[in-house]
């Protein structure tokens, strides 16, 4: 939790000094009333003109009201400073993700991710601001009463000592058995939010397989460990309340008790007001310590949420921008150096030794079986990974060497699986770049063969998109991720197996558009189906990541073995010509 106010910015430190002065004032203000608290006593026990007890009242209730503003003043600047703390934070936590490669994703689950961002944030957000509201104000009202009280009575002191040395044992002991239990409980955060979210996600699956049970079983066991550990924290936690009436009620009995007997005595100089005054400081030593014991139940959680904040801030990306980033246009040629790539704790290299070259305004085609290593291949053009081993060149330069930003304003990726965003047709389209006019959105959109259902949607281009798509089909959705890198004119085209959720005359239809729309620019294909790639370019067949065949389709059916096993598999000889 320290490390978190590291974060602090020098105008919040700034304002924490100024809260902190605050703090020094109200403490100071409540630390005088017993003072005068006795002196109203002992005017009364002297039998004062009206005048001076009204007096003196009176500058209690100037002490409560200065405490009472202060406070205000307090509780002010400490919600201002953990709300904007917490914005700031779930920022950063956003920004940092955002930067992320797929490499540094694979360690961090989508459910602990969100939990990270919501959660985590939100215990770091309630402690920091229990902390600036007490945890300053309770120990300089503890230590200031406590000095006070040691002048009051030496007997009295000693016996409030023995109950408040108790507290603290108490207070330890239970701090010692709930810490391990927090970090337990924001793990299985983690592990519930995941289920709930994989439940959600496949729920045409679970509905079709008749898995409700399955599934709510699987739900039950997260939800019962998570209940459990929750129930021992609570039953834990649920005694510290108990246990702080009983001592205060205990050191109360002491003090009367023993004050009494004191009083009575003769003996030790202790008079009724010096008690009064010596049973409200003590009680405010204990309200300090009540108010410690609320930051106990927050801070190990929060302090907990803010070590799994901090482990994904400092992540180390494996993907950065260089430091001084190299004069880049492309052209649109791309080159492949010898290239490995190796998945984090992977054994082996999924690709190996793959070189090829690719030509301004060339169609490559890249085939292969499932598993290939097809899709990762393509993915280190963009550096969504960046290779193990060799060099991936745009235009004579190593993507290494260029911004990430640079590299991917000149791409236009559409992905396997058609992502689209809640909001319209229109913002959907226009992602890569905003600025787009209404003719330009529309002409990607003819290109893309989206056109024709957008228009018979309700808004047409402002038609509302459901989160993920879920409004329209597979087919319309990869069209519509097809018009949105068509809309940005890019040099380069990546299409990661793109035209899998459309019909072969659709599919031919957007192919035939696109080649007429990306004749100057390159364009690099991942496909399995063979009639996708028969006008290509170049074909690149992998098998177990290795380059097995390359050249065009007539030539890779005569020497390539693999090719021509996975177009008999789709085609017959007749359809093929052989």
């Amino acid at each position: 939790m320290l490390k978190m106010f590291k974060r602090f910015r020098l105008k919040d430190w700034l304002l924490t000094i100024v809260l902190v002065g605050f703090v020094v004032g109200q403490v100071y203000f409540d630390v005088t009333l017993p003072d005068y608290t006795a002196k109203i006593f002992a005017a009364m026990r002297d039998r004062l003109a009206s005048g001076e007890i009204l007096l003196i009242g009176g500058t209690m209730l100037l002490y409560a009201l200065g405490s009472m503003l202060a406070s205000i003043i307090i509780s002010y600047i400490a919600t201002y400073l953990a709300v904007n703390f917490s914005a700031r934070l779930r920022q950063s936590v956003f920004v940092k993700v955002q930067s992320f490669s797929f490499e540094e994703t694979t360690k961090f689950s989508t459910a602990s991710l969100l939990t990270r961002s919501t959660n985590d944030v939100q215990q770091v957000q309630m402690a920091t601001m229990m902390i600036l509201r007490m945890a300053i104000s309770a120990p300089i009202t503890a230590i200031w009463a406590i000095a006070k009280i040691n002048a009051s009575s030496s007997e009295l002191t000693l016996a409030s000592a023995a109950w408040i040395v108790l507290l603290i044992a108490l207070l330890t002991t239970i701090f010692l058995l709930v810490l391990p239990k927090f970090k337990l409980v924001q793990k299985l955060t983690d592990k519930l939010n995941g289920v709930t979210r994989e439940n959600l996600s496949g729920l045409r699956v679970v509905k079709a397989y008749n898995a409700d049970q399955y599934q709510e079983q699987k739900f039950a066991e997260v939800n019962k460990e998570v209940t459990s550990v929750n129930l021992f924290v609570n039953r834990i936690m649920g005694l510290m309340q108990p246990a702080m009436m009983l001592i205060m009620n205990g050191i109360t009995l002491t003090i009367y008790w023993l004050g009494a007997s004191l009083l009575n005595s003769g003996t030790s100089g202790l008079d009724y007001p010096t008690m009064m005054k010596f049973s409200m400081l003590v009680m405010q030593v204990l309200m300090a310590f009540m108010i410690l014991t609320t930051l106990f139940i927050m801070v190990p959680r929060a302090s907990v949420s803010a070590k799994r904040i901090n482990e994904v801030l400092d992540t180390k990306l494996t993907v950065k921008d260089p430091l001084v980033s190299e004069a880049f246009t492309t052209s649109g040629e791309i080159e492949f150096k010898n290239v490995c790539f190796k998945y984090p704790d992977a054994e082996d290299c999924v690709i190996k030794n793959i070189s090829f070259k690719v030509e301004k305004g060339q169609t490559v085609a890249i085939i292969g079986s499932t598993g290939s290593g097809k899709s990762t291949l393509i993915n280190l053009v963009p550096r969504f990974f960046d290779v193990t081993e060799g060099e991936v060149l745009v235009n004579g330069v190593n993507v290494k060497n260029v911004a990430q930003a640079e590299l991917r304003k000149k791409i236009g990726y559409v992905p396997q699986k058609g992502v689209l965003f809640s909001g319209s047709i229109k913002e959907n389209i226009s992602y890569g770049d905003e600025h787009l006019s209404d003719d330009q959105i529309r002409e990607a959109a003819k290109v893309a063969l989206a056109d024709e259902f957008v228009r018979a949607m309700e808004g047409q281009y402002d038609a509302d998109v459901a989160q993920g798509g879920k409004n329209v089909s597979g087919g319309q959705r990869q069209r519509l991720s097809i018009a949105r890198a068509v809309a940005i004119e890019p040099e380069i085209f990546i299409f990661d197996d793109s035209f899998s959720a459309l019909d072969y005359k659709t599919d031919r239809a957007v192919r035939h558009n696109l080649k007429t729309f990306t004749k100057n620019s390159t364009s690099l294909i991942v496909a399995q189906r063979i009639g996708t790639i028969l006008d290509a370019d170049m074909i690149i067949v992998l098998d177990n990541g290795r380059i097995v065949g390359k050249g065009k389709h007539k030539q890779l059916l005569e020497t390539c073995d693999v090719y021509r096993e996975i177009a008999l598999s789709q085609l017959s000889q007749g359809e093929l010509g052989i």
